[in-house]
């Protein structure tokens, strides 16, 4: 038997202060199968079982394939953990590009680490990819997610329904109106 292992080649790595953007890997799937079945993945359509999460992660590593770009996966700089994933996001369905964010890791919450990714994500969105806009489609019941999208400049735009599910779009502040290309500072 032939041991294969699979990497995206070509796609890029961002570093920020305490974190490694890139792209998943087959290694990050126990991270993200054990919050795509927990509670904490309520808002992003879980929790799922281990076999829809393997369905659901390889459809992060598809959009990367098919559209050139996708959820970045954060990682500790220091230990290589993965954190949870953040990224340029435009799935079929969704009304617009979408900058997004899930933290995996529950220790991982409420240390500033989604935002840094996010603010990493945009920049490169709209820097390398040229969007002139993002939206972040958030579940009304996710007042962290909100929180968040407030502190990265977004606002609340409308409420919508996206897959059957009740979301609301924020906007993010266009390009132009970000200093240092959007990599504002992570605190």
């Amino acid at each position: 038997m032939i041991n294969i292992r699979p990497t995206l080649t070509g796609t890029p790595v961002l570093e920020t202060e305490r974190l490694i953007l890139r792209a998943p890997v087959t290694s990050d799937f126990d991270a993200f199968a054990a919050f795509a079945g927990s509670d904490r993945a309520a808002h992003v359509g879980g929790p799922s079982n281990r076999a829809l999460a393997w369905r659901g992660f390889c459809h992060l590593t598809g959009h990367w394939v098919h559209r050139g770009y996708g959820y970045f996966v954060f990682t500790d700089k220091t230990s290589g953990a993965p954190l949870g994933m953040s990224g340029p996001w435009y799935p079929e369905g969704w009304p617009e590009p979408e900058i997004a964010w899930s933290v995996w890791d529950a220790a991982a919450e409420g240390k500033g680490f989604a935002k840094e990714a996010a603010i990493a994500a945009r920049a490169y969105a709209y820097g390398v990819l040229g969007w002139t806009t993002a939206i972040s489609l958030i579940d009304p019941a996710n007042s962290r997610s909100a929180e968040l999208a407030r502190r990265l400049g977004a606002v609340p735009e409308i409420d919508t329904v996206v897959m059957d599910k009740p979301c609301t779009i924020w906007r993010h502040p266009a390009p132009d109106t970000l200093t240092d290309g959007g990599m504002e500072a992570y605190a």
